[in-house]
């Protein structure tokens, strides 16, 4: 039997490249088994994009790989941004993989596996990646049918100093707008309730095109033809997040009042070092605009802690800022070096004890924010949209508000109330914790 068990590692926009191999495979005869001792092929999607997700890629492929020894017919199969970024090394590195595929080579991974050669393991085309889906390549949702992502470019041209996914992914790569449009409404013909539009770069949308279109003609393009009633859009860049987008997000409440936007470091020196292209008054403006437009909208950030030169007077100029732009929910991730990264030739590194250091401070800082921010919850009566039953208790629901995204912030636990998971119901918060909040549905109020 030709059986498939996956892993599909890294963000998102990976899990999208995983969605369409599923698609792919079951097309080629696979059925998807829930454990890895039923499978005849494991397939494995890599993030290659920072040295813990490498690492985490390698450490499963060898937990995956041990298992061949009691069952020598399985085939082992990796793919995704390790095998772009490494290609051929892996080979020698991994004897236990059957076949490693590189980005440009993923959809047709059912007839590589079927027509597997032991002499031609790698299938990888060196350089970065060109391929770019459309709406005609089947895609198996793998979330739950009620949620779905919409990957609306690939690559990426901002060129910051720590980031090596320009030379995986490639350069800026956008799916023009009838494209997305039709396989936005493929999916919310399928039910889909809650659609996440996610990229390297959202606001960079349309810029490589011949003709000019913004992320905001997107999505007046989606309102236009979909009924999906909540949009969420992942990461935007803070120096292009425009006036004109901000008054789209007010004027369609359709368009959730989120943004997940990586300010990445708040000191001038730091973000010129990390070449990024705005510096702490871009930021001070952009908080100063959202709020203007959308008062009560989730700013979601990431920052990133202990890069080269960093001092102790930037990271109090980065929680004097956190405590001054008062954001919803914060990452804080401990700087790395990327072997070919521009960063990873620069002095003065930071050494792991005051990285760790300064990481605490920067989480204890947030963690007081976030806590303060989720207390203006408490009374009002959010909609909220029913993931299932708790992973805490089976006596819980756990659903998300509209300024929660999936997989990243927190739960709305609900203690009472009779809904299904995809409903998007009327929950009264009673209680806000630092990441979570608590509630009971409003009896007879379902949101639209």
């Amino acid at each position: 039997m030709k059986t498939l068990y996956m892993v599909s590692l890294g963000c998102p926009k990976n899990l999208v490249d995983s969605e369409v191999m599923l698609a792919a495979l079951e097309q080629a005869g696979y059925t998807v088994v829930e454990e890895a001792e039923q499978a005849s092929v494991i397939l494995v999607n890599t993030c290659g994009f920072i040295r813990p997700a490498v690492e985490e890629a390698i450490d499963t492929i060898l937990e995956l790989a041990a298992g061949k020894e009691e069952y020598p017919h399985q085939r082992l199969v990796v793919t995704g941004c390790m095998v772009q970024r490494y290609g051929k090394e892996l080979a020698t590195e991994l004897p236990e993989v059957d076949l490693f595929v590189g980005l440009d080579d993923f959809p047709r991974i059912g007839e590589l596996i079927d027509h597997l050669d032991p002499e031609s393991r790698v299938v990888a085309r060196p350089g970065v990646a060109t391929y770019l889906m459309d709406h005609r390549v089947p895609r198996r949702v793998s979330t739950p049918s009620f949620r779905s992502y919409l990957k609306i470019t690939e690559g990426c041209d901002n060129r910051c100093a720590y980031c090596m996914i320009p030379s995986i992914r490639g350069r800026l790569r956008s799916r023009t707008m009838a494209d997305l449009t039709a396989e936005a409404v493929r999916l919310d013909r399928t039910g889909v309730r809650e659609l996440s539009l996610i990229a390297q770069d959202l606001t960079a949308y349309g810029r490589d095109l011949s003709e000019p279109i913004t992320l905001a003609d997107l999505l007046q393009a989606l309102l236009d033809n979909t009924a999906i009633p909540w949009l969420r859009l992942l990461y935007l860049y803070p120096a292009t997040v425009t006036d004109e987008l901000l008054r789209l997000m007010a004027r369609e409440p359709r368009i959730l009042p989120y943004l997940d936007i990586p300010f990445q470091h708040a000191s001038d020196r730091v973000l010129a070092a990390m070449n990024r292209h705005y510096r702490r008054a871009t930021l001070d403006d952009l908080v100063r605009r959202i709020r203007a437009h959308l008062p009560d909208c989730a700013i979601r950030t990431t920052m990133l802690i202990g890069f080269p030169g960093e001092t102790e007077e930037d990271v109090t100029i980065l929680v004097d800022s956190l405590n001054a732009w008062k954001l919803d929910h914060v990452g804080v991730f401990q700087y790395q070096d990327e072997e070919g990264s521009a960063a990873a030739g620069l002095p003065q590194k930071v050494d792991d004890e005051e990285k760790e250091a300064r990481y605490q401070w920067v989480m204890a800082t947030q963690a007081a924010i976030s806590a303060q921010r989720q207390q203006r919850f408490v009374g009002r009566t959010e909609p909220v949209l029913v993931e299932g039953v708790s992973g805490e208790s089976d006596l819980l629901l756990e659903g998300r508000s509209r300024f929660q995204a999936p997989e990243i912030d927190g739960w709305v636990y609900i203690t009472s109330g009779q809904v299904n998971p995809g409903d998007i119901v009327a929950v009264r918060i009673t209680e806000a914790h630092t990441y979570d909040l608590v509630g009971e549905v409003v009896d007879g109020q379902e949101e639209d």
